[in-house]
């Protein structure tokens, strides 16, 4: 019984994967459209990815003109399909991006780490049919804009950083979420000035939502993304650090940041077992012997001179120059036998 409980929840929802598959899309077009918000994911209670449930697959599937509607709002182009989609040249399209009329809703890195950016089909249809942007598309471009091209204006990386946190926002669960999504577009000094407290700033980085793009930790690739989703401009820069506060505030009223418990309380923890009396718990601890005084230390005996030789105290009853005698009656028995 309590089997079939459990599995109850996950037999109404799926796997990312398994709702692409059913929904008839790639996995990066089902990204893009949980990210423009057509897809409603919930997360999962087991602590995995999010998952999608049955009714909203339901909903999709019963939406007028699927799948190829559905197919549609997802698709995204390059700079030279984007340009043809406008009917205008590839410069021209690059020179309405650089200056913020359309805004590119993701991007990629190529085999020699260029950015590659990626607009919506639909976006740029709209853009092109409205008649207010007919000036934008024909003849030649205003002055102003295209001084702005020539001092290096591009404010791609800038718009796709609003778009992405706008879906950052969309998808956080909670007032920690929403300042883990704010936090993860400033440098990290940006955010240590900010959130002083460590604990709190290690709390953030569990919420810290995944790079948009992946590549291996200090590779060139890596730095090209990092310089992509983190804001740059002083305005752009004030404003998240704004947001931030406010949203820190938000989130500590609403929960405190999990930080180790204080000395007080470790204090009336129970003390540690002494340890087992061991085999060799009765031997005494060994002694360190004084260390010798440098003055009454005796002089080292040289190894080339032999050993004094002690006298022998005298013995009753044996005459002390007995040793002279012997020594004498030797000498002279060499003599003879030499001679």
């Amino acid at each position: 019984m309590s089997g079939n409980t459990a599995t109850q929840p996950q037999a109404r929802s799926c796997t990312s994967n398994r709702a692409a598959k059913e929904l008839g899309l790639k996995r990066s077009e089902f990204d893009l459209a949980v990210h423009l918000g057509q897809v409603k994911t919930v997360p999962d209670e087991g602590g995995g990815g999010r998952r999608v449930t049955r009714t909203e697959l339901d909903r999709l599937r019963a939406a007028p003109g699927y799948p190829r509607t559905l197919r549609a709002s997802v698709e995204a182009v390059g700079t030279g399909e984007a340009a043809a989609v406008m009917g205008v040249a590839p410069s021209r399209f690059t020179r309405l991006a650089r200056l913020g009329l359309v805004v590119p809703v993701t991007f990629y890195l190529n085999r020699y780490r260029a950015v590659v950016w990626l607009y919506l089909t639909d976006e740029l249809r709209r853009f092109a049919d409205d008649k207010d942007n007919a000036p934008l598309l024909t003849g030649r471009a205003p002055e102003a804009m295209r001084e702005q091209v020539a001092a290096g204006l591009d404010l791609r990386p800038r718009n796709w950083r609003g778009r992405h946190l706008g879906f950052l926002l969309r998808q956080a669960d909670g007032p920690w979420q929403r300042a883990a999504a704010l936090a993860s577009l400033l440098a990290p000094a940006q955010v240590a000035e900010i959130v002083r407290d460590p604990y709190e700033r290690s709390h953030l980085n569990r919420f810290r939502p995944a790079p948009p793009a992946h590549a291996a930790p200090g590779s060139p690739a890596a730095h090209v993304i990092e310089k992509i989703t983190t804001a740059d401009g002083p305005d752009e820069i004030d404003w998240l650090r704004c947001e931030l506060t406010q949203t820190l505030d938000e989130a500590r009223a609403h929960e405190s940041a999990p930080r180790p418990a204080p000395v007080e309380a470790r204090a009336h923890e129970p003390a540690p077992h002494p340890a087992p009396v061991g085999a060799h718990a009765h031997e005494p601890e060994p002694r360190l012997s004084p260390r010798p005084n440098p003055q009454t230390r005796p002089k080292s005996k040289s190894k080339s001179k032999p050993d004094p030789v002690t006298p022998r105290p005298a013995v009753a009853g044996q005459p002390a120059d007995r040793p002279q005698r012997a020594r004498s009656g030797l000498l002279e028995w060499l003599r003879r036998r030499s001679a």
